[in-house]
């Protein structure tokens, strides 16, 4: 049996209009300044108390009702990505080379959705915190999740459990996906240069060949990843950047390169793979190079940890969707998914769960993916997740407080 949240009838035609304006106007990693003051001045504008700064530009609002000590905080990402938009529609992003390509602006829209209605009809006892987080598209540790929870955000604004949610074109609208355990993967990056030493300095002939020591590490590379490492482990491993010689020199055709510089990353759902890859994949270029009498350097980068679900709160999390959206409609084992998450960093401090909402437009056979330029995110998805993280949040606070 669904639940259904009475939202004020201006409310969904507000948070569309959040939505598109933020949509407009999109900022990309630590530089949210203008989004960091259109969500201070609403949450302001809802009663809510405000705190800036917080990992660079975010935004932490905190509402208080009753005498609980019960907190629970809910969290939205607010960066867009470097990419052009294509879509042709009045709220087109208007900064070129930018736009809010994985729905953040709808993730935004949506948690001030629920911040104005529980602030004004809000039923609960205990303080409800409102996270907007900068900078989740950046991949590496010099995140906004990771920069937030050095920043103090839960010493300074305690709860026993977070959330987080995100949306997925890829399923039908109003749904919900989650699981406990590891959902998202972890995200590494590697590179290593090959670069030459004459073997023979007598003659130009004996040297190493970086491109082709390079262009062998590759497919070594993946086969330590076939052969070396358990199958049954979920693993990706992409070569995305390889680069030798000077392409804007014909001439340099007749020369050998004297460096090769190859980049890529890493997915894992376990933390012991990733330290396996690590120290594999150095020893492989190590001794390629060695090999060849070529010079090299190896480096890896961790990035966002595995995110991990909390069992309970994951269980807790999985009885407010059902009664948001309907059992039916909910799937609480669902598949791991290979793409990572900063929100990882928070979880890594306070129990919580995060959930995939769909966002599937009607009709559309084929959906708009997320980090495409023709994506756009779906306002039908708002009053549903507006009415998920109200339900949440008075549910939370109201078990803590033992209202019920």
């Amino acid at each position: 049996m669904t639940r259904t949240i009475p939202l004020d009838n201006s409310l969904i035609d507000e948070a569309t209009e959040w939505r598109r304006y933020l949509h407009a106007h999109p900022e990309t990693a630590f530089d949210e300044h203008r989004t960091a003051d259109f969500v201070a001045a609403k949450l302001e504008e809802f009663g809510i108390e405000v705190h800036r700064g917080l990992g660079g530009t975010g935004v932490v609002g905190t509402l208080k009702r009753g005498t609980s000590p019960a907190a629970v905080g809910l969290r939205a990402d607010m960066d867009a990505l470097f990419i052009h938009e294509d879509n042709d529609v009045d709220y087109r992003s208007t900064v070129d080379g930018k736009m809010h390509a994985c729905g953040h602006d709808g993730h935004m829209a949506m948690l001030l959705g629920a911040a104005r209605h529980l602030a004004r009809n809000g039923d609960f006892d205990g303080t409800v915190r409102f996270i907007f987080q900068p900078a989740e598209e950046t991949g590496d540790e010099r995140c906004g999740g990771n920069e937030m929870v050095k920043d103090g955000l839960f010493e300074k604004f305690p709860v026993q459990a977070v959330f987080g949610m995100h949306n997925f074109p890829g399923a039908p609208l109003g749904s919900f996906m989650l699981r406990p355990g590891p959902m998202l993967a972890s995200i590494d990056t590697f590179e290593f240069h090959i670069g030459s030493e004459l073997s023979h300095p007598h003659s130009q002939f004996y040297v190493a060949d970086p491109l082709l020591i390079a262009a062998s590490l590759v497919q070594d590379m993946h086969a330590f990843k076939a052969r070396y490492v358990n199958p049954a482990e979920p693993v990706v491993l992409s070569i995305t950047q390889f680069q030798s010689g000077n392409p804007a020199d014909r001439q340099s055709v007749h020369v050998t390169p004297d460096k090769a510089v190859v980049r890529g990353t890493l997915y894992t759902l376990n933390d012991a793979i990733r330290g396996q890859f690590e120290a594999g994949l150095e020893k492989l270029v190590r001794n390629a190079a060695e090999a060849s009498g070529a010079t090299y350097k190896f480096i890896f980068e961790r990035g966002y940890p595995v995110l991990r679900n909390a069992p309970q709160e994951t269980e807790f999390a999985t009885s407010v969707a059902e009664e948001v959206a309907g059992a039916d409609k909910v799937s609480a084992a669902m598949q791991p998914v290979m793409g990572a998450e900063d929100f990882a960093f928070m979880l890594g401090k306070v129990p919580g769960c995060y959930v995939f909402l769909g966002s599937a437009r009607e009709g559309e056979a084929t959906p708009r993916q997320l980090h495409n330029p023709a994506y756009d995110f779906n306002d039908e998805a708002l009053p549903v997740g507006i009415r998920y993280w109200a339900t949440l949040a008075e549910r939370y606070l109201s078990q803590a407080s033992g209202r019920q």
